[in-house]
Order: C-alpha cells, then sequence, then structure tokens
C-alpha cells in the first residue's frame, strides 16, 4: 500500500492530511471534509474493487471535534483496510454518493437521525424517518433527550414518485405481508405483469438500536448487538467482540478461534439450507421448500441441543466463548453433521436438475456486475455477479486462512447464480466443520467464561475500532467507541442486508411481477438488522 500511503503523504490541504496509524493491516488518516471526494476518487481509481466496510457519522462536539465521519474502507488482494476520519464537521459535507453509489443510503441516513446536510447528494429524500416526524427531530446527537417529539409524530402518507402513461398501473404490495416476514412496502410500476420500476421503503421497524446502545456497558451491549437479527446473531456478536477485544488489546486463545469459528460456520449452513429452500418457496416448489426447512430445523435442533440457542445466542462474549463441548459431544456434533451432509446431498441434485425451476431462475432478477461494484455489494448476491469478496478468504481471521477458503462465484447475476453459490457453500462449510471438530475432539477444554474479567479490564478511551465478519448474507460490520468510563460512546452496525437492500430494486424491471418473490428470496435480505 505504498502508492496510496504516498499519495496522501504529498497531497497539497490546508489543513494537512495527517496519517495517525499505519500498521500492516489497518490504516487511520485524518482527512479534511472538504479532500473526502477527491481522495476516495482516487482509490476507487487505483482500486476498482474497493469494498465499503461501514460509514459512520459520530457526534463528538462534547470532545471538541465537532462531528465526524469515519468511512472505513477494504483493499481486495492487499488485506489492508484504511479509515479515513474526517472532524470538525459543523452543519454539512460534501456528498460521496455521487461518486461511490454505495454510501447513498448511509448518508440520507446521516441527514435524518444528526441533522446534517450531504451537499450535492443525488437523492436528498428521507430514509429512516417516514413522512410525519417534526422538523428538528435528529435522535443521533448527543443533546437530543427522548420525549416530547415522539409524542408529537403524526402519520402521514408516504409519497411515491409518479410514473404516467398508458396502460401503466402501480401495484402496492405491504408493508403487511401475507405470512410473518418483517413489512416492507414495495410499489411496482407494470404494463400488464412486466415490471417497468419498484420502489422499496423500508425502515418500518426501525428500534433505534444505536441510540439505545449509548451510554451501556460492554456487557450490556452485547445483549443488544446479539438481538439486532436473529438469523445472524453469531455474526453480529463476533463483530462486536473484535471491536472490543481490540480496544482492549485483546488477542484470544487458539480454542476460542477454533469454536468461534464453528459456530460461524454452523451459522452459515443454516441459514444457507434455510435460503435455498426459501427459494423454492419463491416458486411454489413445494417439496424443495420442504427438504430446505426440515434440513434447517434439524440443524437448529443441533445448536439447541449443544449450546443451548436454536440461533447459537448467548455462545460468543469478549475475550472467548461461553462454553465448549466436551471431546465426546465434538463427536456427536461431527457425526450428526455428516448426517446432515449425506442428507442434503440427496435431495440437493433434485433440485439443481428440475427443469421447472431453472426455467423460473434462469436469468430472472440479474444484478449486474456494474451495479453490484458501484453499490458495494456483498456476501452469495456480490459472488453469484462475479465478486470474489468472501470476508473469510480476503482478511486473515479466526481459523479461515488453515481453511484456505476461496469465493464460490457466479458470472451471471441471477437467481440461479445465487442458488448455486449457496449449494458451494454449503458443501463447503459441511467440509469446514468436519475439519474443525476433528480438531475439537483431540483437545479438550474447561468452560471458559471471559465476559466477567472485562469489569476491571482497560480500554482505549475515544478510540475508534471496528470488527468485521462474514455473516451467511455477507459481511456484517460493527464499528465502536468507548468512553473513559468503558461505556459505549457510539457504536454503528452496518449489516450485509444494509448493503445490498439498495441493488434489489435494480434487478426486478424487465421481469414480471409473479418473479418477484423469488428474486427477492435470491437474496434473502433482513429487514431487522437492515432497519436496526
Amino acid at each position: 500500500m505504498l502508492g496510496l500511503q504516498e499519495y496522501l503523504q504529498s497531497y497539497r490541504s490546508d489543513p494537512a492530511i495527517k496519517i495517525v496509524e499505519w500498521e500492516k493491516q489497518e490504516g487511520l488518516v485524518e482527512v479534511p471534509s472538504r479532500d473526502l471526494p477527491e481522495v476516495l476518487t482516487y482509490c476507487l481509481a487505483m482500486w476498482p474493487r474497493l469494498m465499503w466496510l461501514t460509514h459512520v457519522v459520530n457526534d463528538e462536539r462534547q470532545l471538541g471535534n465537532g462531528f465526524c465521519i469515519y468511512l472505513v474502507l477494504h483493499f481486495p488482494g492487499k488485506d489492508f483496510s484504511l479509515t479515513l476520519v474526517a472532524k470538525g464537521i459543523e452543519s454539512n459535507f460534501p456528498t460521496l454518493a455521487s461518486i461511490y453509489p454505495a454510501l447513498n443510503w448511509s448518508e440520507r441516513e446521516v441527514q435524518d437521525l444528526f441533522g446534517l446536510q450531504a451537499v450535492g447528494h443525488p437523492d436528498p429524500r428521507s430514509l429512516v424517518l417516514h413522512p410525519g416526524w417534526p422538523k428538528g427531530f435528529h435522535p443521533l446527537r448527543k443533546d437530543y433527550k427522548a420525549g416530547k417529539e415522539s409524542k408529537e409524530f403524526k402519520r402521514a402518507p408516504l409519497v411515491f414518485p409518479e410514473m404516467l402513461g398508458d396502460g401503466i398501473f402501480q401495484v402496492p404490495v405491504g408493508p403487511i405481508h401475507a405470512g410473518i416476514i418483517e413489512p416492507g412496502h414495495f410499489r411496482f410500476y407494470t404494463i400488464g405483469e412486466a415490471v417497468l420500476h419498484l420502489e422499496a421503503q423500508l425502515f418500518f421497524t426501525h428500534k433505534g438500536i444505536e441510540k439505545l446502545i449509548e451510554g451501556k456497558s460492554i456487557q450490556e451491549g452485547l445483549r443488544i448487538i446479539e438481538r439486532v437479527c436473529g438469523v445472524c446473531t453469531v455474526s453480529h456478536a463476533l463483530a462486536y467482540c473484535e471491536a472490543v477485544e481490540k480496544l482492549a488489546n485483546l488477542e484470544v486463545s487458539r480454542s476460542v478461534l477454533l469454536w468461534r469459528t464453528i459456530l460461524a460456520e454452523l451459522e452459515r449452513v443454516y441459514n444457507h439450507v434455510g435460503d435455498i429452500g426459501n427459494m423454492c418457496a419463491g416458486v411454489g416448489f413445494a417439496l424443495g421448500n420442504a427438504n430446505g426447512s426440515q434440513c434447517k430445523e434439524r440443524l437448529q435442533r443441533l445448536n439447541l441441543e449443544f449450546f443451548g440457542h436454536r440461533f447459537l445466542r448467548g455462545a460468543v462474549v469478549p475475550g472467548g466463548i461461553k462454553s465448549i463441548p466436551s471431546p465426546k459431544a465434538s463427536e456427536a456434533i461431527l457425526n450428526r453433521l455428516l448426517e446432515l451432509s449425506h442428507d442434503f446431498e440427496e435431495w440437493i441434485p433434485m433440485l439443481l436438475t428440475h427443469d421447472g425451476y431453472r426455467q423460473r431462475a434462469v436469468t430472472t432478477g440479474v444484478l449486474k456486475l456494474e451495479d453490484a461494484l458501484n453499490f458495494g455489494v456483498t456476501g452469495p448476491a456480490a459472488r453469484a455477479s462475479g465478486i470474489p469478496n468472501d470476508w473469510r478468504e480476503l482478511h486473515a481471521h479466526l481459523c479461515y486462512p488453515e481453511l484456505k477458503v476461496k469465493s464460490m462465484t457466479e458470472q451471471e447475476g441471477d437467481c440461479w447464480s445465487r442458488l448455486t453459490v449457496r449449494v458451494k457453500e454449503t458443501r463447503e462449510s459441511f467440509r469446514f466443520l468436519h475439519t474443525l471438530l476433528s480438531e475439537g475432539m483431540k483437545k479438550p477444554e474447561p468452560e471458559i467464561e471471559r465476559l466477567k474479567l472485562f469489569s476491571d479490564h482497560k480500554f482505549h478511551a475515544w478510540q475508534p475500532a471496528w470488527g468485521c465478519v462474514e455473516s451467511p448474507r455477507g459481511t456484517d460490520v460493527v464499528w465502536l467507541m468507548l468512553d473513559e468510563e468503558a461505556k459505549i460512546y457510539r457504536c454503528r452496525v452496518r449489516s450485509a442486508s444494509y448493503a445490498n437492500w439498495p441493488v434489489v430494486p435494480l434487478t426486478v424491471p424487465g421481469n414480471i411481477v409473479p418473479d418477484f418473490p423469488l428474486i427477492n428470496k435470491s437474496f434473502e435480505l433482513c429487514y431487522s438488522c437492515c432497519d436496526r
């Protein structure tokens, strides 16, 4: 990364760009906010497959820093991540969304929750705050006091773009759906069944988690972070714990790394087989759906039996894991997984060779490579469009370097490709679990409970740290800053679903309305961790 370092050092600016930290894998650079667009333009020009990990605005006025922007970027192929920090922002900042559309939503969210203006933003509409909130309601400012503003909320109708012409219809779907999924509104503009345009309105379940977690202890924060999303409990907890451990300069043991990797892969495999079944439900393929649902249920019962929770909640704690199964239990887990792996290989060929299913999935809901790059798409959705951005391969963490993870990619970017990626990754996860559990059977360890040790631990106050984990849907990132009492000053959750939802409407035009359930389920995004 010498080229980037030399560029930043030679950049002429007043005040000057300041390289605060530049380690082997991470850098922290202070950049005047007005220079952020030019610096980001350079990075994108030199590294077209640059990944954004998170975009954070923090109210640091009480520290004398004004409002601050933290933009965390990763450079694939270099295993290097860079945080660009812009301090001293008062009321506005130059938009980056016109350069890098992946930041569109994040900057709109900043306008809603902090009241800062993204100057030149291509789509400055409100994102999180639905119509009806009073003017001046910006709850993530530190001087915001909960109370009268929420009482002043007056329900108002959502506003959508108009599309006029002979034969054009609007088909509203949601926010309440026929099943048990969370609320989201989708408005289709159609001629007959052909979709011309799709508008998606989310954030009906915005819970204010990032405000709720302020002032909480590390232990209290973990309980909240684990509940951001049910099906990515381990991923969010791991990302949070990684950030905490950075602030504590703590390295975890080999046994902890081993079992954290096992937990992450158990979460991936039960999600993937469930998602495969859900894609079958999207086209009314009942047998495929039943097989996927049955396999997922058996995996979740395994989670409950050996780790105490169907969604593996409570298994990961800062500095360790709650408990390590005995060698005998490890052998029992492995035997059960071998049985489930064999079962998976019995029913998945039926799905992959089903002509009716292929006809519905091939060429449907195509996510173009250009759109995937521009919007910073992650996970199976990105890999199905030819982008090998599996964080397990890109960045050396947990036990993944030893497993020699390779990104499972397809090139067509359609529903069939997203299915194929999940099938390949499920097979790999079963193989990884066989290797990991075989090691777990040889090394008995006593129960490890590290959470209580953190009450007297020393942390770096007022410093940013982040953790990143490859969830079943892609990279989940938790950004964290603690105060001098080790209480949470700011926590930003950027889930894979948050990164991927903006591209879903881009994949629908040109298809027909009945294709949308399949397209939507092929991304299998979460409302809860997107809305937070």
